[in-house]
């Protein structure tokens, strides 16, 4: 692994594992980022970031790479365990400042912080301060028009 960044010294063992055996794996293949992303759905700055433990992958990602090197069965079972269990020990990021210490995770991310932004589930809808009072009377208004009107036809002639 000599020209990969040095993996930071407070990384969990089973982030450093999972981390290292992709580098292998990666190393294996001959293949440069660049090409790496070329033939996986995932970008050669977005691999730099899973191979220097900056952002966990995605479990996809983690298929395709094995994918790439020829590993099926077993062997690309044992990276999928090994991915279960550094997500589950993958640091979360600090506090944003915005946020109260304590406060929950943005949602989706305590489900799985690989799941990208487009599969995450959306938020619960924020319920309108009148209610569905406005409804009954956009409808009361609209048979008020409608009365108006049959009766001003009725009327005109």
């Amino acid at each position: 692994m000599g020209g990969w960044q040095v993996l930071p010294e407070d990384l969990p063992p089973e982030v450093r594992h999972f981390v290292e055996q992709l580098r292998l794996l990666k190393d294996d293949t001959g293949l440069s980022l660049v090409a790496l992303g070329a033939r996986t759905a995932y970008s050669k700055s977005s691999w730099q970031r899973y191979l220097n433990a900056v952002q966990p992958p995605p479990r996809q990602a983690v298929v395709a790479l094995c994918r790439v090197a020829g590993l099926a069965g077993p062997d690309a079972e044992r990276h999928a365990v090994r991915w279960e269990l550094a997500v589950q020990a993958w640091p979360r990021p600090a506090t944003a400042p915005d946020r109260p210490p304590g406060a929950a995770e943005p949602a989706g991310y305590e489900d799985d912080p690989t799941l990208p932004w487009w599969d995450r589930p959306e938020p619960a809808p924020v319920p309108h301060p009148y209610g569905g009072r406005l409804l009954v009377y956009a409808v009361l208004l609209l048979l008020a028009l409608l009365l108006v009107a049959v009766v001003g036809a009725m009327t005109l002639g």
